[in-house]
């Protein structure tokens, strides 16, 4: 595997290679690394492509920005879009995964020529509207805990991860697993509770992630924190100003939806499944799979069932 670094204006980017042929770019989300396309990487690279997955500004080796204005999906997408030129001519095939999924819906839409096709994860397309995403929660969080409106004060949530990050991870990763019950990460507590009090430390971690795989997010969550990652949240508000020209735009290239069936994302509004309106802001839709028995961070999960959905997508194109 190689390491490239990528330049976009004063930021730097830390891309992982393998392979060769068409380019398939990998985003990943919240709180990951390109680590967390492992699998999709040693797959789609012994059959034919260039498989590139980056460390989005924030994470890792990628530069990291104090400033929340630097992280808006205007900034994202414009790091997605460098990566993707300085990689390839032709156009790319894109995959995201939790906030990598909107960054990739985002890059497609703002570079149509530069993207060929665009895979979510976990998240649905969804156009945006007049009202942030934020605004919305604020409505439907009314009086109890919802953890992007716990994360909007600055350093608040940092300390409480940052205290104990390997403790933390395990504890995030589990609870939006398929393993816990059932939308654990969206159990009812009061609006002012803590992040991680009332999360549950397996033992062992289901073997989905390895102690060794852990390791590699702790150790590089050390050496960064959690600020940059964290930030993505609180731009959150500033997206709706920056990208007005794509307010309720429709997805040109051809997508599809990947995710677990026990996923927490489905559930973010109380009554509604979130996945079954997946098609609706596509032009050309090719469908969603929904894995069993598996929650979040479904690449990593069932990477097996993961892998021949994409599989499936790519052939289809």
């Amino acid at each position: 595997m190689d390491t490239k670094w990528i330049e976009n204006g004063d930021i730097q980017l830390e891309v992982k290679l393998v392979g060769s042929g068409p380019v398939i770019l990998c985003v990943h989300g919240w709180p990951e690394l390109w680590y967390s396309w492992r699998h999709q990487m040693a797959y789609f690279s012994a059959r034919g492509y260039t498989v590139a997955a980056m460390n989005v500004r924030g994470y890792g080796g990628s530069s990291h920005p104090n400033e929340i204005a630097a992280y808006t999906l205007s900034e994202l997408t414009s790091d997605v879009c460098a990566v993707a030129q300085t990689l390839s001519t032709d156009p790319v095939i894109l995959f995201g995964h939790d906030w990598g999924a909107p960054i990739v819906y985002q890059s497609a839409l703002r570079y149509p020529q530069v993207f060929s096709a665009v895979a979510g994860l976990s998240v649905p397309y969804m156009p945006s509207g007049g009202q942030s995403v934020l605004a919305t929660m604020h409505h439907v969080y009314a009086g109890r805990f919802f953890y992007q409106l716990y994360f909007q004060p600055e350093a608040v949530a940092e300390a409480a991860i940052e205290s104990d990050i390997e403790l933390a991870l395990r504890k995030i990763y589990f609870s939006l697993s398929g393993d816990a019950p059932l939308n654990d990460w969206l159990k009812h507590k009061p609006a002012d509770a803590a992040l991680l009090d009332d999360l549950h430390n397996p033992e062992p971690f289901p073997d989905w992630l390895s102690e060794v795989d852990l390791a590699v997010y702790a150790e590089a969550f050390e050496k960064t924190g959690f600020r940059g990652p964290l930030n993505r949240y609180r731009a959150q508000e500033l997206d709706q100003a920056l990208l007005p020209e794509h307010r309720g735009q429709q997805l040109q290239q051809p997508s599809c939806m990947i995710a677990g069936e026990r996923d927490a994302v489905r559930s973010f509004f109380p009554g509604v499944d979130l996945y079954e309106g997946a098609a609706a802001g596509s032009a050309d839709y090719r469908g969603t799979t929904l894995i069993k028995d598996v929650g979040h961070w479904v690449q990593q999960e069932a990477p097996a069932e993961t892998n021949a959905a994409l599989m499936q997508f790519l052939n289809g194109l």
